[in-house]
């Protein structure tokens, strides 16, 4: 007998810290709509065997683009990298590197392609590697609105103040959430998985699964924004973490600052690091996805926390005419523009 169906893991299903929003809006009209820029928080330092190439892409993957650039330099696929996946829907700016030891370098604005462009070449002591950067700058246009902008600044006066719910987006799981289902097929076993860079994407689609199973709890129980007895707690900033049992005034009160953050599992082999109330919540959801709870254990990966919370940064919003907003962001590395988004406005089919 095949074994019960898993929960609905759509990020669109689960709950709104905020309550659900009225104001609707039509997104992505075109690419130039969801503009992305990579931030570093540093710069190539002129020297070294690594080209850094900043580069803007509009509508292309960006493990397409790597590839390209590659097969442009004469390079195996492998010798160039970037700090991070960016939206192909979109007009983004972000930093790759070539491995390009005692080989002069190609003339990069030659590179002709109708999907990117390079617009920096600059060497660099070291490769770039992923996870690299300081976090992305957003400019998100919002069109064909339906209802009170003012209801949208104040939405986004609260989100600026307390902060959303930091579920993995939609994009982490694939099309229509197929990473999800091919996951599951290779943990059970059914599907073996032997390329590399895909077999890493199924896990870290089962991954993210459950850590956005724990959060939904946390959201509905509205606890993901203050600590839990026995919480395993993250600095801002280092991203350092330890594990409480006991809460006092000092530490709610640096939860309340934004210092210290609620986190949830990452999943992987070992015991957890949560303890009471907070190990319980998350053992209790983890049962809901058997398959990726002892998947993820098996597969060698090691237990991990990611913050429950995601502060946005330097928000505004621009109103150039009663059915258009314009929405300026920045958000740390790893986070998701959409789950703001989905805090600030229903989107239009």
């Amino acid at each position: 007998m095949r074994p019960t169906a898993m929960p609905d893991l759509s990020p669109s299903t689960f709950p709104h810290a905020h309550g659900q929003p009225r104001l609707r809006g039509r997104l992505r009209t075109a690419p130039e709509d969801f503009q992305v820029r990579e931030e570093l928080g540093f710069s190539p330092d002129g020297h070294g065997e690594h080209v850094w190439l900043w580069v803007r892409k509009r509508g292309a993957n960006t493990d397409w683009v790597a590839r390209r650039l590659a097969e442009w330099a004469g390079v195996s696929a492998s010798a160039v990298s970037y700090a991070g996946l960016k939206d192909r829907h979109a007009v983004t700016e972000q930093w790759f590197s070539v491995h390009l030891p005692g080989r002069s370098e190609p003339d990069w604005t030659n590179v002709a392609d109708p999907d990117f462009s390079v617009l920096i070449a600059r060497r660099h002591s070291r490769k770039l590697r992923r996870g690299t950067l300081a976090g992305n700058a957003f400019r998100i246009v919002i069109r064909e609105l339906d209802g009170d902008l003012d209801e949208l600044a104040t939405r986004l006066q609260l989100i600026a103040a307390t902060g959303v719910p930091n579920y993995f987006g939609e994009q982490r799981f694939g099309r229509e959430g197929g990473n999800l289902a091919r996951a599951e097929a290779m943990l059970r076993g059914e599907e073996p998985v032997r390329d590399r860079h895909r077999r890493g994407l199924y896990l870290s689609a089962a991954r993210s699964a459950l850590f956005n199973a724990v959060l939904a709890r946390r959201v509905t129980e509205q606890t993901w924004n203050q600590p839990l007895p026995g919480e395993v707690l993250m600095l801002a900033g280092t991203h350092s973490i330890f594990t409480v049992t006991e809460l006092d005034d000092v530490l709610w009160r640096r939860v309340a600052e934004f210092d210290l953050h609620p986190t949830g599992p990452l999943w992987g082999a070992g015991e957890l690091l949560s303890r009471g109330p907070a190990r319980e919540l998350e053992e209790a959801m983890a049962t809901t996805l058997p398959v990726f709870r002892d998947g993820l254990a098996l597969a060698g990966l090691k237990q991990e926390r990611r913050s429950l919370r995601l502060i946005v940064q330097d928000a505004t919003l621009e109103s150039p005419d009663a059915c258009t907003a314009v929405l300026h962001v920045r958000l740390p590395a790893g986070a998701y523009a959409t789950t703001v988004l989905r805090e600030l406005i229903q989107p239009l089919d």
